[in-house]
């Protein structure tokens, strides 16, 4: 099987168009633009907090479908969290791609990227959306 078709599944592809939080907050806590300069992927990640908690998240996204998918899927998953909780799913990803470690409980969406296994370039295609998030997090906190 090619790496297209690995890699893409229908799960990668409906997350990505489905394209959750995709867009500009009017007032946001914090921002994080990151790049991943090997394949042009770039995340503008915007998040509002409220009581230490995402209380709404907006990014945009241009890269390829792995990108767009985990932007996406935060942009699903990632109200009512924290910062620790987005830290310990960035954690789990991470696990994921690099030793196929188990696809956590409350994450099960995180599966859906475990082809990228295989494909160690991909890795940091899946991981900007969450390490722009965490970027943003941690401006946020910086400036209550």
């Amino acid at each position: 099987m090619s790496e297209s078709l690995d890699l893409y599944q229908d799960a990668i592809k409906q997350m990505a168009a489905a394209a959750h939080g995709h867009g500009q907050l009017q007032s946001a806590s914090g921002e994080a633009k990151l790049n991943n300069p090997l394949c042009g992927d770039r995340v503008y990640m915007q998040v509002a907090l409220a009581g230490g908690r995402i209380a709404a998240i907006a990014h945009q996204t241009k890269g390829c479908l792995l990108c767009k998918a985990a932007a996406s899927l935060l942009g699903a998953r990632a109200v009512g969290l924290d910062i620790s909780a987005i830290a310990g799913t960035t954690s789990a990803l991470e696990a994921l791609l690099r030793e196929q470690a188990p696809v956590p409980p409350d994450w099960p969406e995180l599966a859906m990227f475990l082809p990228a296994h295989a494909y160690p370039s991909r890795h940091k295609c899946t991981l900007l959306p969450f390490r722009a998030l965490q970027a943003a997090l941690r401006q946020a906190g910086a400036a209550q």
